[in-house]
């Protein structure tokens, strides 16, 4: 999607903040002896109550309204009775729709007690994210956001899933510009242009590289004793600093 009135603009920040409050408050309530599916009702109770539509439901028919991945789980957790245990790596993963637009948005979370590897990772990836977003500038080519996460991977001693990508978002789910690396393809040649909608969603893991579908044909898995941690926002680009709606 590209932005072509303020009113595209101020749907897409309304998705987006209602986004980002459902998962503030599914955060809230991650605590252990909670199950997967009982933190995804919190989610979907939310979601309905702001009057948005789940958007893996809407669109992919998901068995749950958002995405929950706990330790080897990478994305796309469906939500069940895996009950979350002290010390897990817990990612949620909320994108939703309203009016026509859809923003989504990641968050990984580590519940207590805490361990310094574990919050190493979950804090690595938060700077890939900003790194990323730093080079994220109409004009730009898009393999920049690829090369700063996979930059900043490194240099904290992991990897990045490279399977698992950004994308363009806004009046779908998953839009142009499709498959937005996790790390540096030179010969990619797209470049970034300003009122572009899209997300940024680098994903860290301490030694895979690639994911395999688990049994359930949903839940993405990159093996045991791997883990790995996502964060992600739905932005608009600008000339400056992207316009994060998430």
């Amino acid at each position: 999607m590209t932005i072509t009135s303020d009113d595209d603009i101020k749907g897409l920040k309304h998705i987006g903040h209602i986004v980002a409050r459902t998962l503030k408050t599914m955060g809230q309530h991650l605590k252990p002896g909670i199950t997967t599916l009982e933190l995804d009702k919190i989610g979907g109770e939310f979601l309905t109550q702001q009057g948005a539509k789940s958007a893996p439901k809407l669109v992919y028919n998901f068995p749950g309204f958002t995405c929950i991945s706990v330790n080897e789980e990478a994305a796309h957790g469906i939500p069940g009775d895996r009950i979350i245990q002290p010390g897990d790596i817990v990612n949620i993963d909320v994108s939703a729709e309203k009016d026509g637009y859809f923003a989504d948005s990641g968050f990984t979370f580590l519940v207590a007690p805490v361990d310094p590897a574990k919050q190493w990772l979950i804090d690595s990836t938060q700077r890939a994210l900003k790194a990323a977003m730093s080079v994220a500038r109409a004009g730009k080519k898009l393999n920049q956001i690829g090369k700063a996460i996979e930059t900043t991977a490194k240099k904290a001693g992991f990897t990045t899933l490279r399977d698992l990508t950004s994308h363009g978002v806004g009046r779908a789910l998953h839009e142009e510009p499709e498959h937005i690396p996790n790390f540096y393809e030179p010969g990619d040649k797209r470049v970034l242009h300003e009122g572009m909608v899209i997300t940024i969603e680098p994903f860290l893991s301490t030694r895979s590289q690639y994911t395999e579908t688990a049994d359930d044909g949903w839940t993405l898995l990159t093996g045991a004793g791997n883990l790995s941690a996502q964060f992600e926002h739905t932005m608009i680009i600008t000339k400056g600093k992207p316009m994060i709606v998430t």
